[in-house]
């Protein structure tokens, strides 16, 4: 992140002695890439993050993703989420549809909070939420972060958090990748601002409020997430948000998608235009993370607003629809379909939706959707995403319903 955050209190220089209401406090560094990469200082209370009072031990649950056939054909997937069960509590709910070797889309519908003093850390990726429905409190040693609906929320690897409901269940997909999730880099000038032809605007992002250090002693169980899915269960003898201040340019921050400022043009425009955030180097590996918001549709006098048949044969495609107000899918969407196209094949608009849509020739669409592309990293289906996916999905571009 570009943005430099201070939160709390701080000695003037780094690595110097600082004294705290009596106490000697002990610094952190939360780093990236080697230490070479975006980092935060941390400054904890009394205790160093490292004082477990119990043998590590494997936790209750995990992960590890599952895939539905390992002699799957190649084939597209529509999978509607809205009709999985909602339940269980927001650490161990995440359900995984899709993943491959740097990436993880699951979805979340907890109807609880995390258990009473319990805490997730994620040492194997970095995490985006983008909250569905639902609203609540996103809990970190970096502070607390209210999170809505229509909302991301992005994570760095390695924080310790807890996730608070303040509705009665929640719905988010939650996307999970090896490399740092980040404002595309074509977004940003030389001296680190997003330009002024960005969509984004990185001072439009919420960031978490540091409330005192909780000075607590006790048995407190943070669940680790590692090694492909793993978790592992270990115990500190303190509270993990005990930090009386932090400082850098690694840390949770949310971002409305209503505040990305869609980019409309005489003419359709390939999917790029609607990217949020990217992960990896682009366009060798990672993904890129699109918002598709409401705007303008294309005013040329024989416009076209559905997308062309595309073929990219580079990428595997997720696309989550947030409404049904999506053109190029009518009849088929629900609220939550998550569509899977693999690389391997093309895609296109649903039977006649290229020849209906000319009618929103200059129109504000309607449409919110999320949209991931990974470059050069196939994807694969798990058993559970399986279980809700319509079976003759493949079949529909021909239904006579669709014409």
């Amino acid at each position: 992140m570009t943005l430099i955050v201070k939160r709390g209190s701080l000695p003037k220089t780094p690595h110097t002695e600082f004294i705290y209401k009596g106490n000697f406090t002990l610094e952190e560094i939360h780093g990236s890439q080697g230490f070479s990469g975006p980092f935060s200082r941390k400054v904890h209370l009394k205790s160093y993050p490292t004082e477990q009072v119990k043998a590590p031990r494997k936790a209750n649950f995990g992960f590890a993703p599952k895939p539905y056939d390992v002699s799957a054909l190649l084939q597209p997937h529509l999978v509607q989420t809205k009709d999985m069960p909602v339940g269980g509590d927001a650490l161990t709910g995440r359900k995984c549809m899709v993943y491959g070797l740097n990436t993880k889309v699951s979805i979340l519908k907890p109807n609880a909070s995390f258990p009473e003093k319990t805490f997730f850390r994620n040492t194997e990726h970095y995490e985006c939420f983008y909250f569905q429905d639902g609203e609540g409190e996103f809990k970190s040693e970096y502070g607390t972060i209210p999170f809505r609906k229509e909302t991301y929320l992005v994570v760095p690897k390695g924080t310790t958090y807890r996730i608070d409901l303040k509705s009665s269940s929640l719905y988010a997909l939650v996307i999970e990748s090896k490399f740092p999730i980040e404002w595309p880099p074509h977004y940003m000038n030389h001296g680190g601002q997003a330009h002024l032809t960005s969509p984004v605007i990185e001072t439009e992002i919420e960031l978490p409020e540091l409330p005192e250090p909780i000075d607590e002693r006790g048995d407190f169980p943070i669940f680790v997430q590692h090694a492909g899915g793993k978790v592992t269960e270990i115990t500190l003898g303190h509270h993990p948000f005990c930090l009386v201040g932090w400082e850098g340019a690694l840390y949770p921050f949310l971002f409305d998608i209503n505040n990305h400022h869609g980019i409309a043009r005489e003419i359709h425009t390939a999917p790029p235009v609607h990217q949020t955030f990217h992960s990896g180097l682009i366009p060798h590996m990672g993904f890129s993370l699109c918002s598709f918001v409401p705007q303008m549709e294309g005013w040329h006098e024989k416009e076209i607003p559905a997308p062309y048949a595309h073929y990219n044969v580079d990428s595997d495609e997720v696309m989550f629809f947030c409404n049904t107000s999506y053109g190029a899918r009518e009849g088929v969407l629900k609220e939550g379909s998550f569509t899977f196209h693999p690389g391997g094949m093309p895609h296109s608009p649903h039977g006649g939706a290229a020849e209906r849509s000319t009618k929103a020739r200059g129109k504000m669409s309607k449409r919110l959707a999320v949209m991931l592309d990974t470059y050069f990293e196939s994807l694969t289906l798990t058993d559970f995403a399986y279980k809700f996916a319509e079976k003759k999905y493949a079949e529909s571009w021909s239904e006579k319903d669709n014409e």
